[in-house]
This record gives C-alpha cells, sequence and structure tokens, in this order.
C-alpha cells in the first residue's frame, strides 16, 4: 500500500469520499461512517514506523486495537491508568480483559503501568 495511495474510509467501511455536505444534510451520514477505521491506523503506524517514529507507530497500532471498544470503555481505561484509582491487581484484570478481546499492545501497556505503579507507590492499596 504506497503512502498516497490509500482509500480512505470511515469505521463503516464507507468511503469517505462518499461524505459529501449534501450526504449529510439529508442524513444519510452515520457517525461510523466519520469514525476513523483501524486499518487508516494500521496504515498509519507503518507509515510512522517507516519514517523512523517507532512510538508514534506504537501509539497508533494501540489506537487500532482500541477501536473495537465501546468509548464508555475507554474512558474507563483511562480512568483506571489515572495514579491511585486501581489496585495493581485490578490493573492486571483489566489487561487480561483486554487480551482477552484481541488487544494484546494495549493490554500490555496496561500491565507495565501496573508494574510502574506498583515500584512507585502510585497503585491504590489491594
Amino acid at each position: 500500500m504506497s503512502e498516497r495511495n490509500v482509500d480512505a474510509y470511515g469505521y463503516s467501511e464507507r468511503p469517505l469520499s462518499e461524505v459529501t455536505l449534501d450526504t449529510v444534510r439529508r442524513g444519510e451520514v452515520s457517525i461510523d461512517d466519520v469514525r476513523i477505521h483501524p486499518n487508516t491506523l494500521r496504515h498509519q503506524a507503518s507509515v510512522a514506523a517507516a519514517h523512523g517514529n517507532p512510538n508514534l507507530s506504537e501509539n497508533l497500532l494501540r489506537a487500532a486495537e482500541l477501536t473495537s471498544i465501546p468509548d464508555e470503555e475507554v474512558m474507563g481505561i483511562y480512568e483506571a491508568l489515572r495514579p491511585y484509582r486501581s489496585t495493581a491487581s485490578n490493573l492486571f484484570e483489566l489487561a487480561d480483559s483486554l487480551d482477552s478481546r484481541g488487544a494484546p499492545l494495549v493490554a500490555e501497556l496496561v500491565r507495565e503501568a501496573s508494574r510502574t505503579y506498583q515500584r512507585r507507590g502510585l497503585a491504590k492499596p489491594e
């Protein structure tokens, strides 16, 4: 897939070229038509990696995994990762849940956070 020749489409797999002001006015566009598709994020990750930005690439790959998780749960993950909000075991349980739902990169990030919070005293006491 070339950097410049990527078909852009929404989460619904509708081509973004079909999302126009007219289709919006007619009420023919849903939120999933304009949500980013995980393949778009994966492509952006490959471009970032090819241009020497592995950290951005990893973040985009995690974002691709999160597209299949409801927004409310993503916000819950964010809240759980704040210092003193979760016990270490809560975070490991969250990571296991993410792993089982096809988000291994996010799961590993949560596990790493749990270990770091334990080491630095930022985890909520058990």
